[in-house]
Formats: C-alpha cells, structure tokens, sequence
C-alpha cells in the first residue's frame, strides 16, 4: 500500500487552521498517488488540549470539522486523530480517537485504550479508554490503527523501588488476533534529547514480533512547554527504519509498505548528536511559541555571561536578529570585559542593544529604605534588589515595545533556587529552564561550531551573577560538574539522597542540594514555562507539593 506519512505543525484550538492543513496535505497526498494519508494524534484539535477537551462547543467545533475534512476523502482514505464522544452513559465523556475516513464520511473510529498519566501526560482525565478492538480495511489490506501510547504497552510501572509493567493490556496483541498485514501508529509524542532511540526500539520490537510493517506519524513543533520533534517514521517487517521523516520540520513522505523491506536501514538519532538536537528544539520551541502567540519580537537582559549568551544565539536563530532588542545593565560590580562580551556579542548577531547602568535605580531604592535597614549590614537582600531592579527595567522594555521578555536561567540554577523571584526569574519563556549548566556550556560551543559568534571569553571565565564584588557562582553552589551530577539522579532517576550517597557522592554536598531543590519547589511555581527537552522538565512533568516536610 502507498501511504503518505503527514507530519504537520498545528495550534492547540486552531481548529479552522488545522483543519485547512490536513485538507491541503490530503489532496498533496492524492497527487503523489498515496492510497492512504496519515495524520498525527489529535491532529484535528492539536495536542495536548488540556481542559478545552470540557467544553462540549470545542468537542462539536472538533466534530464538524472531521466531517469537513471527510467530504474531501473520496478516491483516497485519511487518518486523523480527534476527540469523540462516548456513547455509552457510562465512563468518561471522550474518546482519544483515530478516525478512518473514506468515501467521503467516517468510515471507522479507533479508540485508545493506554492512557498515560506519568510525567506530562493526564489523559485519563478526560478519556475512557477502548475496550474493543477492530482492524479496519483499507483497499482490501487489513491495517491495525493504534494511538500512540497503545505500542508503549511494555512501559515500565516505575523507576528504582518498583518492577514490573505499567499496563495489563496489549492493544496489539489483541489487534494481531484478527491477523492485521500493517500497523499504523498515530502519535503526540513529545521531545526529548533521547526519545527518538526509545520511539525506533517500541516500533522495531512490534514490526518484528507480529512481522509486519510498522508506520508511525508524531507530531511537529512547540506548544508552549512542549516540544514535537516529528521524526515519523517506517518500519520494516524485521524491525529495521526504513524512512525517517525530517526532525523538528513539517514533512510529507511517500511509503510503500511492500517495497519496506529493500529500503535502506536508516538509524534514529545518536548519542552524540544531544547537543544538536537540543539546539534545534530550543529554536523551534521559542519560534513557534512567538507564532502561536502572535508575537513577533523579543527582549532579554545580556550580561556577558554564558545563559544569556545562549539564549539570544537560539532567539536569534528562531526570530531574526531584527526582531530581538537586548538590555545591557550593569550594576557597580559589572567587570568591563562582561560588557565588552555582551556588546561583541550583540553586534555579532547584529542585534539592537541598550545600555542602562542600574546603580541610580539601586541607590534610590536603598535610600528609601535606609530607615528601615540602619544599622543592618549588606546582605543577599541588597543583591536581590539589583535583580529586582533588573526585571523592572526589562519588563519596562517589554511593555513600552510589545518586546516579550526571554527568560535565561538554566535548569541547575531553577533547581536549587539560584535565581531572584520578580528580577531574573521573570519571563514569558524560559528557554534553558530545562537545560543544565553543563550543557549549556555544550550548547555554546555547538553555537560556535564554525564561527566565533558566542565571544570565547563568556564561555571559559566563571560563571558570575556579578551582584557583589568578585562573586563567583561557586561561592555559593557546587562546581557545576557535580552540581548536575547530583541533580540529574535526584531529578531525572529520581533517586534518593541515601542511593546518590552510595554512589560515592559526598554525603554532606548531597543533603545540601537536595535541601535546596526541595526548599525552592515556590520559585519554580512562580516561574515561567520551560521549553522541555529532558525526560523529568520541571512544571507539568514534575510535580511536588509546595507545602511538605521533605526528608533526606
């Protein structure tokens, strides 16, 4: 069969814009000669909806809108993924569907029956899952359709203290009974430096298990947080990719499932290539955050330092040097050479930039407060003050210019609190929330990889919030290297204190990192979203009580 894998970019609740999208890529497909178009989940309403699935004027937008792109299948068929009601009185209201549309309706619908809710997934919420299972024919091939998480059946329940898998139900073990020929997957799979190893691994292993054919079409581009690397691709009967569509790009392929087993073997992304891949997440997180919003400028606070480097490097790449205006503001402890970073930096990129010293603003503030504070020594108070006074002046740029400010704190620094609420925590985004220091060293070399545009200075000095005279970020927190080491067992494994311990880890250090990231849990609460691109971002994918007693 001739399929066209159709992997689009669509706005959560642009349901006319998304609808205008399939419609085009069905009559793309009919002309490259595809029998069957396939579409990814939720492609009709974009993915996740969240609580807009509770509105029954967006189910019926949603409905009436499947029927639109039905009436235009005739000659060809389509896969699309929308919500659907549930009949039956009992349950829950909605269905995560796939639908098959032919002849010009709703030929079948195929409920999923996995509904995750681990990390950022709470489907549950809102769907029943499926209880029955039905292949459906398409130009007499029998075809299994799944949704997404329905091949993750082997998912395991837990890390470290459990064993064990999470579901008791394989969809396409009951799908295989009624002897399919090929396996479709729908997917709204999200990004993660490694993901795309562990999507070629569930589909190599079902291809192989029922020996057939395996295509899967994901999502493409950035909601919010989210990001949708797309990466579809196509299986052989023995488990090898024989297509892979483009990463982070919409993309429309070609596949004959009956010509899979003489294409070319194509490997998923490597190890290696992390940094690259976290690059190019980043810019189509921050692009198409900018374009789903309306928005088409930015602004952030340059210092000289790593974080902001980065950050503007990837606004720049994702909206246009033109688009960006930049805010140099040194405070009494500014070195010069972090000036001249930020500037060499700027005119680099060719970036409009903005020099306003904060010194008159902190010692007005400190005037007014002097009756207060007599006699009270300088403390984390006054640096907390300058930052404040920092965010006001950015927000000011925001509101004055329509600028949306880009938040530049990495993930180390969210983790454990190094950050100033209402000063260098403020932004609409947060681009290297979820990305640690570590990395973000990488990610400035990867920036660098043919010209010097990130000044080498700002990436070999030590790193500085520069608030007091020869401050150090290593005056307060561990040396980055085993500051994230700690962080990402604590974090990602979800280790405990006493097993990092065991580790080899000092027992002393560790304590003191995980007391911070448990103490600053009301930092992250107040932040700006995170553009996720690790298995445990903090927000959505990682939820603690701001009120608890933690052990260690």
């Amino acid at each position: 069969m001739k399929i066209a894998l159709a992997q689009l970019n669509y706005t959560i609740n642009d349901i006319v814009g998304n609808t205008t999208k399939i419609e085009d890529a069905i009559q793309r497909a009919r002309s490259m000669g595809a029998e069957l178009v396939v579409f990814s989940e939720l492609s009709v309403c974009g993915y996740p909806p969240h609580d807009f699935l509770e509105s029954e004027e967006f189910i019926q937008r949603c409905n009436r809108a499947v029927e639109q792109i039905a009436k235009g299948c005739v000659g060809i068929h389509a896969i699309v993924g929308a919500p659907v009601l549930n009949l039956n009185p009992q349950g829950k209201l909605l269905y995560n569907a796939a639908l098959l549309l032919g002849q010009g309706k709703v030929l079948s619908q195929h409920h999923k029956a996995l509904l995750p809710t681990y990390d950022i997934f709470d489907e549950y919420r809102y769907f029943e899952p499926a209880s029955t299972f039905e292949v459906a024919i398409v130009n007499g091939t029998r075809v299994a359709i799944t949704v997404c998480e329905d091949l993750w059946d082997d998912q395991p329940v837990s890390r470290g203290f459990a064993r064990g898998k999470l579901y008791n139900l394989s969809p396409m073990e009951m799908l295989a009974k009624q002897n399919p020929e090929l396996v479709v997957n729908i997917s709204a799979s999200p990004f993660s430096w490694d993901v795309e190893q562990r999507r070629a691994k569930v589909f190599a292993r079902h291809a192989m298990q029922h020996a057939l054919p395996v295509v899967s079409v994901n999502q493409v581009g950035g909601n919010t947080d989210l990001i949708f690397d797309g990466a579809s691709m196509a299986f052989a009967p023995n488990g090898s990719i024989a297509m892979r569509l483009k990463r982070f790009e919409e993309d429309i392929v070609l596949v004959d499932t009956n010509a899979l087993a003489q294409q070319k073997a194509v490997e998923p992304a490597a190890a290696n290539d992390k940094i690259a891949l976290i690059h190019d997440a980043l810019v189509m997180g921050v692009r198409d955050y900018f374009q789903k919003m309306g928005f088409k400028k930015a602004t952030l606070g340059l210092s000289g330092g790593l974080d902001s480097a980065v950050t503007l490097a990837i606004a720049a790449s994702a909206l246009g040097s033109e688009n960006i205006r930049v805010l140099l503001m040194p405070s009494q402890y500014s070195s010069q050479h972090s000036i001249d970073d930020a500037v060499g930096l700027a005119q680099n990129l060719n970036v409009k930039y903005d020099i306003v010293g904060i010194q008159p603003a902190f010692d007005a503030l400190k005037s007014s407060l002097s009756p207060l504070f007599d006699g009270l020594k300088e403390d984390l108070t006054e640096e907390n003050m300058q930052a404040r006074v920092r965010g006001t002046l950015l927000m000011a740029i925001s509101n004055k210019f329509g600028h949306l400010l880009l938040n530049t704190s990495n993930k180390s620094e969210a983790a454990v609190g190094y950050g100033t609420l209402y000063g260098d925590m403020n932004g609409a985004l947060s681009v290297l929330g979820d990305v640690y220091k570590t990395d973000v060293f990488k990610l400035a070399w990867y920036i660098n990889r043919t010209a010097e545009i990130i000044p080498v200075n700002t990436i070999v000095k030590p790193p500085s919030a520069e608030l007091r005279p020869d401050q150090k970020d290593s005056d307060s927190l561990p040396e980055y290297d085993l500051l994230d080491s700690v962080l990402f067992r604590y974090i990602e494994e979800q280790k405990s204190v006493l097993q990092i311990i065991s580790e080899g880890f000092d027992a002393a250090t560790v304590k003191r990192i995980a007391r911070l990231v448990n103490l600053n849990e009301y930092k992250r609460f107040q932040a700006p979203p995170f553009i996720r691109v690790s298995v445990k971002a903090f927000g959505f994918g990682r939820r603690m009580p701001l009120v608890a007693k933690y052990t260690n």
